[in-house]
Formats: structure tokens, C-alpha cells, sequence
């Protein structure tokens, strides 16, 4: 259902270097790279995140209420995704563990305070 999502950033170099070691760790590399935006995915016909400049070229800030939401394989990978992102200067925003019955999460902000979470459903 969701092809892509967008990111927005304000320095590409230091996102690329926080996203490339973060979401390789999930076997993604990038799809495609424009210079003011790039994606990343597992393959082609999949979906992806991008991050970007944004287009209207103003300072970009995190959206009160958006997430994206990143699956793991595994309950132990959500741990190693929140701990990833925390090595790479992300901020804790909530720590891994069990939120209902079925749902494992952990949530980190990026670099430029956009919330993600990693979640492990079963």
C-alpha cells in the first residue's frame, strides 16, 4: 500500500551517513540519488524512504504526529535498529519493548528530529 515515504532534512552528508548505515542494516542501498533527494529500498517494486531537502528550500522541521514506521524481523533486530540509531545520534524517544500484545517497538528521532519507530509484529 505505500510506495514511498520522504524525510526531510537539512544537510544531506551528515542524513546520508546516519540513513546509509542505518537502514543497511536491513539490506537496503540506495534506489536512486538526485543530489537534494535520495531513496533507499531492498528493491525495485518495493516500497522505499527518501530523505530530502525540501522542496521549497526552507529549513525543514519534523511534523507533529508523523512517524514512520519501520519493520524488523525480529524483536531482537528492533533492539539492534534503537540501538543503531542511538550510536549514529539519534535520541531515544522510546526505549524497545512490548506496547500491546502483539506489537514490540522501539522509537528514536533522527538527526534532524523526525520520529521513527521499529516494530516487530507476532
Amino acid at each position: 500500500m505505500i510506495g514511498y515515504c520522504t524525510i526531510g532534512v537539512n544537510d544531506m552528508e551528515r542524513a546520508t551517513a546516519f540513513y546509509d548505515s542505518l537502514l543497511g542494516e536491513l539490506g537496503a542501498k540506495t534506489m536512486f540519488d538526485m543530489g537534494r533527494i535520495k531513496g533507499y529500498g531492498v528493491g525495485p517494486g518495493q516500497p522505499m524512504i527518501a530523505i530530502c531537502i525540501p522542496y521549497n528550500e526552507e529549513p525543514q522541521v519534523p511534523g507533529n504526529g508523523n512517524m514512520v514506521a519501520i519493520p524488523a524481523a525480529s524483536q531482537e533486530q528492533v533492539d539492534q535498529l534503537h540501538a543503531r540509531a542511538l550510536e549514529l545520534g539519534g535520541t531515544d524517544e522510546g526505549a524497545p519493548g512490548t506496547r500491546v500484545a502483539t506489537f514490540y517497538g522501539g522509537y528514536v528521532r533522527d538527526l534532524d528530529g523526525n520520529k521513527l519507530c521499529f516494530f516487530n509484529m507476532g
